[in-house]
């Protein structure tokens, strides 16, 4: 599926978190995208897990497309380093370029704001409108609870089990990447007509 220049967009927090793991995966992810020749698109930031991954793939060569709301630059600490910078008017502005961009989307341990991107971007597979992978790197188990949690809606009729299925996860981020080559997602493209772009 993905040919060199291919983007993968990764959602991470703007906190390293309580364990070295957190950080081992951020550089680990950003190697890998590297190797395979895939570009970063993130959310714009100099700190946390956002800067680690960041200057990860810059160090070993990668390019790297951040997407950061001019209210937040200060904020966030935006990475001055980056192959391109887009400064946006909003959050809502943010989450859409960053989608519109990818070929992928990978969600690594972090706060409200990487779960609000992660539900958004499958709500928005889950109608049809993007057919791109969505995949958890499970470091550490980060994300054994959210995945209990979504089985739980399953088992409780609120989620299909084809949507739910939409989340992919590993622990390792090659074999995550892998499976992201191999996708096909199984939620037909939405006709404009029947559901509005985000």
């Amino acid at each position: 599926m993905y040919m060199k220049g291919a983007t993968i967009c990764v959602y991470c927090g703007s906190n390293h978190g309580s364990r070295q793991a957190y950080q081992d995966a951020a550089q680990a992810m950003g190697k890998e995208l590297v190797r395979r020749g895939l570009g970063l698109v993130y959310g714009g930031g100099s700190v946390g897990l956002m800067g680690t991954i960041a200057d990860t793939v810059l160090a070993e060569g990668g390019e790297v497309i951040g997407v950061l709301p001019r209210g937040l630059f200060r904020a966030e600490i935006g990475h001055a380093g980056l192959t391109e910078m887009h400064l946006v008017n909003s959050m809502h502005e943010r989450k859409k370029m960053m989608v519109d961009l990818a070929d992928g989307f990978v969600a690594m341990p972090g706060g409200f704001g990487t779960l609000d991107e992660l539900f958004e971007v499958i709500t928005w597979a889950q109608l049809g409108l993007h057919v791109k992978p969505v995949g958890l790197l499970n470091v550490a188990n980060y994300f054994a609870p959210l995945l209990a949690m979504v089985q739980h809606h399953v088992e409780e009729g609120f989620i299909l089990p084809q949507h739910a299925a939409l989340i992919m996860q590993d622990t390792d981020p090659a074999a995550l990447l892998d499976a992201f080559a191999m996708y096909v997602s199984p939620i037909p493209p939405a006709k404009r007509q029947d559901v509005p772009e985000p």
